[in-house]
C-alpha cells in the first residue's frame, strides 16, 4: 500500500509538471525579457490583441522567419519580418534578449541570424505594441522617445498607420518600402518606394534601382501626382519637413478599420493601399499606382505633358514642338519636346498651366517664405529658372519652388481631379494665344486685350531698365577701369561677354554658310557670376577638388538651391586648353543625350574661364575599374550597361545629333557615373564636327590618350567615326577585363591588351579575360559577345570596323550575325601569324610619327 501511495504521488507531480510545459508551449507570452524567449509555437502578442508576432514559414517555402501579422484576420496577412534575408532553416530557431541587452534570433545551432545590434543596454525587454510595433526599451521606462529600438525604423513592404515614412537627420535614418520577392520569399525584392529629400521631397517607386512612377511633392494637401488623397472620413494624411526629420504618414479616424500601403512584387500597379473589409472579410484594395499611361515615369519625356484625356496622351506647351516628330507620331513622346523661340532672359514671360503635376523636383529650389510674386520675380531674374509655382497650395498659396533644370515627368488632370498651377518660362513671343499645344488642354492663360496691353508695357518698360542700366554700366566702369572689379551679387544673364570671348580668338569649331565663308555658330549657354561659383566652391577649396589636368582643376560646388554641380576651371598659369575650353562651351551646349554629360552653363568672368557640368557621384570610370578595391562594385551586369550605354551615346554623336560629332578623346577618365554607374560621356575639348557628308579629315596636331588612339590617327593623323570606333573597342576590352590596355605586357611575348585578347580568342579561351571581380553573375555568351564586339571595333584596318549603329545592334542582340575579327591596332611585340605556316613572322611595332601628341589625365 505505501508503494502504491508513492507510485500515486511520483506519477501525480509527472502529469503536473508535464500539464505546465504544455500550457507554457501553448500559451502566449506579453514580453520577451533576459529569462523569457521565443520558441517553437510561442506568440507574443499585444495587449489589445491587435496583432501577433512568432514564427512563420509562407507558402511553400521551407524556410522559417520572424513576422508580425494581425491576430484577428484569419487570413494571415504579415506586415514585418524580421530576418527576411536571413531565414532560419527550420522551426526550432529562438528569439531572446542577448547578454549585451540586444534582440539576438539564433538557428537550431545556436548561430545568430539577425539582431536588434543596438549599443550595449541592461535590462532590457521586447514588447509587440498595439499599433504593430516591435520594441526594444529599458525595463521600466515606456517612453516612447527612450525607445532602444523599433519595428517602425525598418519596415519591409508595408506602410501602417503611425508609421514614419522617410528620413531622420538626426539618426541617419531611412525608412522605405522593400517588395517581398515572391509570394513564398519575403526576402528583400526588385520594387521599392522611397521618400527622396533632395529639391522638394517627393516619393519615387522603383524597380532594380530605375523609376517607374513619382508622386509628385507634397503641396500641403497631398502629393501633387497623387489626387486620390482628398479628405476622407477614413484616413488623416501627414507629411512633416523641418531640419529634424522629412517623413510621411496616415492615421485612421476609426480604430477598428485596418488599412495598410504596400509595395508588391509586381509589374503592374506595384504600389497598393488595402482596407479590410469585416463582412466579406477580405483585403479591398482602395488605391493604387501606376494607375495608368501618365503615372508611367517620364512617359512623355522632357518638357513634354501627358493628360490620359487626350488622345495622343503626349502633348507639347506652346512654343515647344516635339524633339522627335517620326517617334512622337507614333505615339512614342519619350524623347519630349523642344523649344521652338530661344529665351530672352529680359524679356520671357510665363505660360500659366492649370491642374499639374509639378515636374520632378529633386533639383527644384523652395523657399516657404516667399510669396508667389516674389516666386515669380525671383525666377524672372535667374536665367536658368525654367518655372515656379507654389509650394504649398492651402489657403490660397504660400511658399515658392523654382526648377532650373529641364521639366521632367509632368502631367495635367481634368479641373475636377487636382493639380494646381504651374508657371513655365516661355519666349515672349510665345504669350501670344498661350497655351498647350495640340489639344493638350486648357493653360488658363486668357489672352484677351488687357493681358495683352500689360505684357507689352512690361516688355517696354523692361527695356527701358536694361538700357538705362547699361549706360550706367558703362559710364562706372570708365572711371572704375583700374580698380579691382571685386565680388558682384549678381549677374543677370547676358551673353555678349561669351560671344565676345567666342569671336575674339580662332574658332576649332565652325560651319559653312552659303557663300562658302566660315562663320562662328551663336551661343545660347546660361552664364554664371563668379562670386556664385566661389560660394558654391567653397573658395575652391581642396576638400572639394575633385582632379586635375593640363587645363587646370575640377571642383564640386553647391548651388544655393541645393543642386551638385561639378566646375572646371582653366587655370590662370597655363597656356594649354584656351582652345578646348571654346570648343566645349560651344559644342556640348547643344548636345542632349541620356549618355553624355550635360553642361549647365559657364563661367567667364572676372578673367576667368569655367564650365559648370552636372555633378557625377561616381566619378570617371577609370577611378573605379582599375582600383582593386573598387571594382567588385562593378559586377557584370553593372559593366554590360556601361559598355551598352558608352555605345548609345556615341552613336547619338555620330549619327543622330544634329551635327556629326568625332570625340577624338574617348577613354575610361572621360567616362563619368552617376549614382546609379549609368555612364555619360564627357570632355569634348579635343571633339570636331563633321559636315553632313564628311567622312573623314585630317590634322597635324594628334591630341588624345596613347593606347586609346587609333593607327592612322596617331600615325598619320586621319581621323573619323572609324577612330572612335576604335578607342570605343579598347574601353570594351578593359571594361571586360578590368586591366588597362596602356601598361599591360603579357609576361612572355610581351604582347598589350588588345593583341593578348586576341590571342586568346583565337584559341577559344576568351573567358580568360573575364576580371574575376565581377562576380559569379554573368552570361558566358553575353560576355563573349562583347569581346567580340571590342576585337572587331579595334581591327588593325578603318574599313574593317564596324558603324556604331552596328556596334549597338550586336550589343543588343544575342543572334546579329558577327564576323571573326582581325588583327587588331597597335600590337606591341611580336605579331600573331594567320596560319601556322604563314612565313611572314617579323617584330612588328606600331610607334607615333613625330608629331604633337597630348596626354590629358582624367578629369
Amino acid at each position: 500500500m505505501i508503494i502504491t501511495i508513492k507510485n500515486l504521488h511520483h506519477h501525480f507531480w509527472c502529469f503536473l509538471i508535464l500539464f505546465t510545459v504544455f500550457s507554457i508551449c501553448t500559451t502566449a507570452i506579453d514580453l520577451i525579457t533576459p529569462t523569457q524567449f521565443l520558441a517553437g509555437d510561442e506568440i507574443l502578442v499585444s495587449i489589445g490583441e491587435e496583432f501577433e508576432l512568432g514564427f512563420f514559414s509562407p507558402g511553400e517555402s521551407k524556410n522559417w522567419y520572424i513576422g508580425i501579422w494581425y491576430k484577428n484576420i484569419e487570413e494571415k496577412t504579415v506586415v514585418w519580418v524580421a530576418n527576411r534575408d536571413s531565414p532560419v532553416r527550420n522551426s526550432s530557431g529562438v528569439l531572446k534578449i542577448g547578454e549585451d541587452g540586444n534582440l539576438v534570433l539564433s538557428d537550431e545551432n545556436g548561430k545568430s541570424v539577425w539582431s536588434t545590434n543596438h549599443s550595449r543596454a541592461e535590462n532590457t525587454v521586447a514588447e509587440l505594441l498595439e499599433t504593430g510595433n516591435f520594441i526594444l526599451r529599458q525595463e521600466n521606462d515606456p517612453d516612447p522617445k527612450n525607445y532602444l529600438w523599433q519595428s517602425f525604423d525598418y519596415p519591409t513592404d508595408t506602410l501602417l498607420p503611425g508609421m514614419k515614412f522617410g528620413w531622420d537627420s538626426k539618426t541617419g535614418l531611412n525608412r522605405f518600402l522593400t517588395s517581398w520577392k515572391t509570394a513564398d520569399d519575403p526576402g528583400t525584392g526588385d520594387f521599392s518606394f522611397k521618400l527622396n529629400i533632395s529639391g522638394f521631397p517627393e516619393c519615387f517607386l522603383t524597380k532594380k534601382q530605375s523609376i517607374i512612377y513619382r508622386s509628385g511633392p507634397w503641396n500641403g494637401l497631398r502629393f501633387s501626382g497623387v489626387p486620390e488623397m482628398k479628405a476622407s472620413p477614413i484616413f488623416t494624411f501627414d507629411f512633416v519637413m523641418d531640419q529634424n526629420e522629412v517623413y510621411y504618414g496616415f492615421e485612421l479616424h476609426n480604430k477598428s478599420v485596418f488599412s495598410r500601403l504596400v509595395v508588391k512584387n509586381s509589374d503592374s500597379s506595384a504600389l497598393r493601399r488595402f482596407t479590410w473589409i469585416p463582412t466579406s472579410k477580405i483585403w479591398n484594395q482602395f488605391w493604387y499606382a501606376p494607375r495608368d499611361q501618365c503615372d508611367d515615369y517620364r512617359e512623355c519625356g522632357a518638357y513634354g505633358i501627358c493628360d490620359t484625356n487626350a488622345s495622343p496622351v503626349c502633348k507639347c506647351m506652346k512654343g515647344f514642338v516635339p524633339r522627335n516628330s517620326q517617334a512622337w507620331n507614333l505615339r512614342d513622346g519619350s524623347d519630349g519636346c523642344i523649344r521652338t523661340s530661344k529665351l530672352d532672359c529680359s524679356s520671357d514671360g510665363f505660360l500659366t498651366l492649370k491642374n499639374m503635376k509639378l515636374p520632378q523636383s529633386s533639383s527644384a529650389f523652395v523657399d516657404t517664405r516667399m510669396s508667389l510674386d516674389q516666386c515669380q520675380d525671383s525666377c524672372r531674374k535667374n536665367c536658368l529658372c525654367q518655372a515656379y509655382s507654389d509650394a504649398n497650395i492651402t489657403d490660397g498659396g504660400s511658399g515658392c519652388v523654382l526648377w532650373t533644370t529641364d521639366l521632367l515627368d509632368m502631367r495635367q488632370y481634368a479641373a475636377a481631379e487636382g493639380g494646381q498651377d504651374l508657371h513655365v518660362r516661355v519666349a515672349a513671343s510665345d504669350l501670344e494665344g498661350a497655351g498647350v499645344g495640340a489639344g493638350a488642354g486648357s493653360s488658363g492663360n486668357d489672352s484677351n486685350k488687357t493681358q495683352k496691353i500689360i505684357m507689352v508695357a512690361g516688355i517696354t518698360v523692361g527695356i527701358g531698365v536694361v538700357l538705362a542700366g547699361f549706360c550706367i554700366f558703362f559710364i562706372w566702369k570708365r572711371k572704375k577701369s583700374r580698380t579691382e572689379l571685386g565680388n558682384r551679387t549678381e549677374f543677370r544673364g547676358s551673353r555678349e561677354r561669351s560671344q565676345d570671348f567666342l569671336m575674339n580668338a580662332p574658332s576649332i569649331l565652325s560651319k559653312r554658310d552659303h557663300s562658302g565663308e566660315s562663320t562662328v555658330d551663336e551661343v545660347d549657354l546660361p552664364l554664371y557670376d563668379f562670386s556664385t561659383i566661389v560660394m558654391a566652391t567653397d573658395k575652391f577649396s581642396d576638400a572639394n577638388k575633385l582632379g586635375q589636368g593640363g587645363f587646370g582643376c575640377v571642383y564640386k560646388g553647391i548651388l544655393v538651391e541645393g543642386q551638385e554641380i561639378a566646375v572646371k576651371r582653366l587655370s590662370k598659369n597655363s597656356g594649354q586648353g584656351i582652345e578646348e575650353f571654346k570648343n566645349e562651351m560651344k559644342l556640348i551646349a547643344r548636345l542632349q543625350h541620356r549618355n553624355l554629360v550635360r553642361l549647365l552653363g559657364c563661367c567667364i568672368d572676372m578673367e576667368e574661364k569655367m564650365l559648370v557640368y552636372e555633378y557625377m557621384e561616381n566619378k570617371s570610370l577609370d577611378s573605379i575599374l582599375f582600383k582593386k578595391e573598387k571594382s567588385s562594385l562593378l559586377d557584370w551586369k553593372r559593366r554590360f550597361n556601361i559598355i551598352c550605354g558608352i555605345a548609345r551615346g556615341l552613336l547619338y554623336l555620330h549619327q543622330d545629333s544634329r551635327f556629326r560629332i568625332i570625340h577624338r578623346d574617348l577613354k575610361a577618365s572621360n567616362i563619368l557615373l552617376d549614382k546609379e554607374m549609368n555612364p555619360k560621356i564627357s570632355d569634348f575639348g579635343m571633339a570636331r564636327i563633321f559636315g553632313g557628308d564628311q567622312t573623314e579629315a585630317n590634322t597635324k596636331r594628334v591630341v588624345g590618350t596613347y593606347g586609346y588612339m587609333s593607327p592612322e590617327y596617331a600615325m598619320d593623323g586621319l581621323f573619323s567615326m572609324k577612330s572612335d570606333v576604335f578607342s570605343f573597342g579598347v574601353l570594351v576590352v578593359e571594361i571586360v577585363t578590368g586591366k588597362k590596355n596602356r601598361g599591360f605586357y603579357h609576361t612572355n611575348n610581351q604582347l598589350n591588351l588588345l593583341a593578348h585578347a586576341w590571342r586568346l580568342w583565337r584559341e577559344g579561351r576568351g573567358m580568360e579575360l573575364m576580371d574575376s571581380t565581377a562576380g559569379e553573375s554573368y552570361s558566358p555568351s553575353e560576355v563573349l559577345r562583347c569581346i567580340q564586339v571590342g576585337l572587331l571595333c579595334v581591327q588593325e584596318q578603318a574599313e574593317d570596323r564596324p558603324n556604331m549603329d552596328t556596334v549597338v545592334l550586336m550589343l543588343s542582340s544575342d543572334t546579329a550575325s558577327m564576323s571573326q575579327p582581325k588583327n587588331p591596332g597597335f600590337c606591341m611585340g611580336r605579331r600573331p601569324v594567320d596560319t601556322e605556316s604563314s612565313s611572314s613572322k617579323q617584330d612588328e611595332s606600331c610607334t607615333v610619327n613625330q608629331v604633337t601628341v597630348t596626354i590629358l589625365d582624367g578629369r
